[in-house]
């Protein structure tokens, strides 16, 4: 495996922005930091090889909080003097109010809050409401003819809807995601590890980037955080709660943190090329790279030690809910 400084590199899925195994997510993270943290931050990221920033515009669905989260990172990586082509954005098309408001428009707005004139990648976002896949595909693939995307993915789409973006892409000679977006975690394993997603996993035809890997926190051993943090399919929190206990004593059997072990777990699946994690401290930046050499020394012991952890086994591995 290639090294860059303490992070790895990886392609995020065929066709896809070769970044850091590790990316910096921006939900709820540089908006809930003192500015010069922030420039810091991002500084000693990019010089310790972690170059993939998930950066979006919350302002629709239930994402209308209207943060500033994007405009600070981008006036943040200016101040700190990194240029564009030292780091990877990953950015959000979302489907709440598509095609209302549609791709072009969104970029414009996104790309224009961060300062900068394309995204590497972009997620597509998940949806309440079946959405048009074939128009998705045709409008994603005119932002990438446009010089404004690179590569595109989803994030946690019911798997008979990847399955026809996949089909039309191959037919109309377009590209198709490339990688998928999932909540993957110690407790949450369903999508990423069942049937329908692990075909295209097993394949290569899709790379896993790995998100909500802490539950908002709570594996990590913050119980009951105080920001907003994401949906809970299978309604299965509590539990989750009272299985951190569990995955703290693990992290204690291997010397190491909470943190860094619902990391290593993420890492041992075969198909992850990104882990998408939140800091707000450099302290917790240092911890959660060290979650790279746990997993090499010892990520096949960390995943059977956390086996019994699974809680999601009721939520369907196709994303229905």
């Amino acid at each position: 495996m290639e090294e860059r400084r303490t992070a790895a590199i990886r392609q995020l899925g065929p066709g896809g922005v070769r970044t850091s195994v590790f990316g910096l997510g921006s939900w709820n993270t540089w908006d809930r930091m003192d500015f010069a943290d922030a420039v810091a931050l991002i500084s000693t990221a990019v010089e310790q090889g972690v170059t993939l920033f998930d950066v979006a515009h919350y302002n629709m669905g239930p994402h209308a909080e209207q943060a500033r989260t994007d405009i600070i990172f981008g006036e943040a990586v200016r101040a700190a003097g990194i240029d564009r082509e030292r780091y990877q954005l990953c950015g959000k098309l979302w489907l709440w109010e598509y095609p209302r408001t549609g791709f072009a428009e969104q970029l414009t707005t996104s790309l224009e809050r961060v300062g900068v004139a394309h995204l590497d990648t972009a997620v597509v976002g998940d949806y309440l409401e079946r959405p048009d896949v074939r128009q998705i595909v045709l409008d994603v693939n005119e932002q990438i003819r446009a010089g404004r995307i690179g590569s595109w993915g989803v994030n946690n789409w019911i798997a008979a809807d990847l399955e026809s973006a996949v089909d039309f892409a191959a037919r109309e000679g377009l590209a198709p995601p490339c990688f998928a977006q999932l909540k993957y975690s110690i407790v949450r394993r369903s999508m990423a590890e069942g049937g329908p997603y692990g075909r295209y996993f097993d394949s290569g035809a899709l790379a896993l980037q790995a998100s909500d890997v802490f539950e908002g926190g709570i594996l990590a051993g913050r119980k009951h955080p105080q920001r907003k943090i994401g949906a809970d399919p299978g309604n299965i929190r509590e539990r989750i709660r009272a299985a951190a206990d569990d995955v703290a004593a693990v992290a204690a059997e291997f010397g190491a943190t909470a943190a860094q072990v619902a990391i290593a777990f993420c890492l041992e699946h075969p198909a992850t090329a990104n882990v998408l994690f939140g800091v707000s401290r450099a302290e917790q930046l240092a911890d959660n790279l060290a979650a790279l050499r746990l997993w090499r020394e010892h990520g096949a012991q960390i995943r059977a030690a956390l086996e019994h952890l699974w809680l999601d086994r009721e939520v369907s591995p196709d994303g229905t809910w």
